[in-house]
This record gives C-alpha cells, structure tokens and sequence, in this order.
C-alpha cells in the first residue's frame, strides 16, 4: 500500500505542474497580456506603451521564468518604475509597497498573488469563496448520494417491473437536463411570485407573500435557510443523482444475478437479508468511484449554478476571472480545481482497493 501511495502521489505531482503548466501558457498569451495592460492602465494605450508596461510588470520575462516564479522556485522579479521612479516587483506587497519583500514569492510559499478585478490577496478570495462552495457541495452530495443510491437499488432490485421502469426514466431525464435548463424551470416553478406554484399556493392560503423559495442565493452567503438554499441544491444534485442512480442499478442488476446470491436464495436466506448482506456490497463497488468522480464536476456545476443564482462562491469568482482577464485569480482557480479532483483520485483508489478483495491480494 505504501508503494502504491508513493507512485500515486509522484504521478500526481507531475499531473499537476503539467496542468498548471498548460494554464499558465494559455492565461499569460500576448493577447490576454494585451487585454490585462489596457485595462489597468489606459485602453488607448499604443502597441509601444503596451510593450513598456508589460516589461514594468514583469510580463516580458520567458515563459518558463515567469512560470517559476509563479511557483516560487525562482526569485521573483524586480523593477522600478520608469515614470515615478518606485521599485516594483513581483513579491512587493500592492497594499505596503514599502514592506521588505521576500526573494521567493509563489504557490510553494502560499503566495498566490494579487486579483485585478477584487484588489485582494488571492489566497484570501479563495478561502472566502470556497467556504461558500464548500457548504453547498456539503448539502448537495447529503441530498444526492442517499437519493441516488435509494433509487439505484430499488430499480436494480426489480429488473424489469414497472418501479425499474418508472425510476429508469426519472434518472435519464434528470441525467439529461442540464443545470441551466433544470435552474430555471425551478426557479419559474417554485421560486416566482408571478407564475409557477406559489401563486396557487397563495390563493389557496397555504403560503402568506412571496414566492415558496427565493430564486436568489445571495442572501445564503450570510445566512443560509431552507428558502434561500433549497434550489441550488436540488438543481446541482438533479443531474448527479440520476447518473450515480442508473450507474447503482446497472451494478445492482449484475450482482443481483450473480451465482452466489442464486445459492443463497435456494438455500432460503430471506429476499432481504441477501440484499443487505451479499448483494449491496459488491454492487457498490462501482458506484463508489462513479461518486468520487462526481466530486470534481460539482466544481463544473457549480459554475452555472452559482452564476445563475447569484451564490459568489468558487463558480461565480472563476466566471468573473474570466470575464475579467484576472489572470493570478484564474491560475489560483485552477489549482485548486487540479488539487481537488487529484485527490478524489486517490480517495477512490484507496476505496477501491479496501471495497474489492481481489486488488488487494494482487
């Protein structure tokens, strides 16, 4: 095991600088270090000014330098102002230019640089962001894991009958709507006070003013209610639940007609007792990897999602870094989303080895 989390981990690393790799180029082409300089300095500026700026700004360094001192392998650079005549520098502080700064200034020493858009630290934008993230990935996988795995066995159970059917067709349509398509008809559903149910609700006296949920989720990010939090949630864990529920009934159906639980239905072990004790092991095998790879596209759903609803979470700031060229809150953005899905990786792989005997005692 121990060697197994050696070469898991090594891989890792490499996975993750080529992946920071690729980003760095593709955020820091000359045409978005174009965009970059005219907007923090003046759209009108000439190709000459543009060039001028860059190379005060420390844009005009080979790539592979500047990715080094992005990561904090390589000092960061050093300049001065040709107009004021002030030192500038990569490690220099924006908010205390006169703090000594460090020779070393990158990821490896928890510098993630500065945002454009925001003026603040990007480490601190992350932290805030994703706490808000993180508590609505937290709801969404208690809402969709149970729901998905209910669902799954129920129809794996009963191959063919009319619950398979039913439950079959519930998870493809959720499977094949999209968040922004799910968002909305939610949000016209229950969260509009024009059309929708909440005006039969209100006429009938069943809810006073309003809408039944709120179709904003900004008021979420200070205070999080059932009102405020209900429909980013159900329209992040609709698509999620579906595919981890057909995914759980394929494994069911598989196991359920596997030869050992024949034997241990004419031996007259009770339908139950081989559901709970034979089958539903063996058929989560594979829908634990199918969850922890559902983790990562949390992070893709909750960019349209967030968007829609308005929840500044890691979504939304990774929309506004790309509408807003702030190219440090990107590459910031981008390691954490190449950390995250790095470890479920791993986690399902560990999880996979201890669920299946077989690659154990290989």
């Amino acid at each position: 095991m121990l060697k197994f989390l050696a070469r898991r981990i090594g891989t890792m690393l490499l996975t993750a600088l080529c992946l920071t790799f690729i980003v760095f180029v593709l955020t820091n082409l000359h045409p978005n270090l174009e965009r970059l300089a005219k907007t923090q300095a003046s759209a009108r500026m000439t190709d000459a000014q543009v060039q001028t700026w860059l190379q005060q700004h420390g844009y005009a360094e080979p790539m592979l330098t500047r990715y080094g001192e992005w990561l904090g392998i390589v000092p960061g650079w050093t300049g001065k102002n040709a107009e004021t005549g002030k030192p500038t520098g990569r490690c220099l502080n924006p908010n205390d230019p006169a703090a000594p700064a460090p020779t070393f200034c990158g990821v490896a020493q928890g510098y993630w640089g500065f945002s454009t858009v925001f003026h603040d630290p990007v480490s601190q934008i992350l932290t805030v962001r994703l706490e808000a993230t993180g508590w609505l990935m937290l709801w969404v996988i208690i809402v969709m894991i149970p729901t998905s795995l209910v669902v799954g066995i129920l129809a794996g159970m009963r191959e063919g009958t009319r619950m398979d059917r039913i439950l079959s067709t519930l998870s493809i349509a959720s499977t094949a709507t999209p968040e922004y398509v799910s968002g909305v008809v939610l949000i016209a559903l229950l969260g509009s006070t024009i059309v929708g149910l909440s005006p039969i609700l209100h006429h009938w006296g069943l809810i006073h003013g309003g809408a039944l949920f709120k179709g904003s989720a900004a008021s979420a990010l200070s205070h999080r209610t059932f009102e405020n939090f209900t429909l980013p949630v159900v329209t992040v864990s609709l698509y999620g639940t579906g595919y981890i529920a057909r995914m759980t009934r394929a494994s069911m159906t598989e196991v359920m007609t596997a030869q050992y639980i024949r034997t241990a239905r004419l031996k007259g072990v009770s339908f139950r007792s081989v559901v709970l004790k034979h089958a539903l092991r063996n058929a989560l095998i594979a829908p634990f990897t199918v969850i922890m790879l559902q983790i990562p596209w949390l992070l893709n759903g909750v960019v349209i999602t967030e968007t829609l609803f308005n929840y500044k979470g890691f979504g939304w700031t990774l929309v506004q870094a790309a509408e807003n060229n702030d190219i440090e809150l990107l590459l910031g953005c981008s390691v954490v989303a190449v950390v995250v899905v790095l470890l479920t990786q791993l986690i399902s792989d560990i999880g996979y080895v201890y669920l299946n005997p077989r690659i154990r005692i290989s």
